[in-house]
């Protein structure tokens, strides 16, 4: 259990009003962290502040796509939480239609958000934490959340797969030039899990025809991302850097 120990670590998740980003917050928090919760839609956080508790969770504003807001957004955690030492890049949007059908304005909101948005989150924190002495101690952490869209074709989503697979070779990249520096950055690619923005889908029958076509003919929970979300973001993870791990339940397979 000391694998998933995050006592001491104060956490930055964004895409926290909902979904995985809402779960990320709860497990880290229940690991010991203390936990700043961004999001564009500020509103939905203040729940989750109050069960996290205001001692150890705040609410900060935070537009990935725009990096006045992501500055301004750490500035508010560090004030309320003090130095940033882990961060889970989580925000990100969906985009469904074929490619011949995308407008360019649809293509490029994708790419600023899911590319965009997951560079201007890890790029901040990791100079935060350089600075705040993550070359001596080895503590800085980044999770980047992408999606087996990134590993695979997935039909109707070439937009959405082209933006999370730039994200996995962005990470691996950062993780290179910091490496030397204190801060691991690692990328989970989930497989599909029922949240707020696919439910309605899953629900069909076309949902329930993808569900059915997977190995194990079902969607995973989101509890499956504790382990391996927690683990990379502790002490225990000081030599996995530039990693990727697909977990999907087999639906690659």
């Amino acid at each position: 259990m000391s694998n998933f120990d995050l006592t001491g670590r104060t956490l930055l998740v964004t895409g926290a009003s909902s979904g995985l980003g809402q779960r990320f917050a709860r497990i880290a928090a229940a690991a010991g962290a203390k936990v700043a919760v961004a999001a564009r839609r500020t509103d939905r956080l203040a729940a989750l502040v109050d069960e996290l508790g205001a001692d150890r969770a705040v609410a900060v504003a935070m537009d990935v796509e725009s990096e006045a807001s992501v500055i301004a957004g750490y500035d508010a955690a560090e004030a309320a939480l003090g130095p940033v030492d882990t961060v889970i890049a989580n925000a990100g949007m969906n985009s469904e239609g074929m490619a011949a059908d995308v407008s360019v304005e649809e293509f490029d909101r994708v790419f600023a958000v899911n590319v965009r948005g997951v560079f201007l989150t890890a790029r901040e924190g990791a100079r935060r934490m350089m600075a705040a002495g993550s070359k001596e101690t080895g503590r800085g952490r980044v999770v980047l959340i992408a999606s087996i869209g990134a590993l695979k074709v997935l039909p109707g989503l070439a937009a959405y797969c082209a933006s999370k697979a730039a994200g996995v070779q962005l990470g691996k990249g950062m993780a290179r030039e910091w490496i030397n520096r204190g801060v691991n950055v690692n990328i989970v690619c989930p497989g599909y899990i029922e949240t707020e923005i696919n439910a309605d889908w899953f629900a069909s029958d076309g949902g329930r025809k993808q569900i059915a076509g997977f190995p194990r003919r079902r969607l995973m929970e989101a509890g499956d991302l504790d382990a391996i979300v927690g683990h990379l973001c502790s002490d225990a993870a000081r030599a996995i850097t530039g990693s990727v791990f697909a977990i999907d339940d087999g639906q690659t397979l």
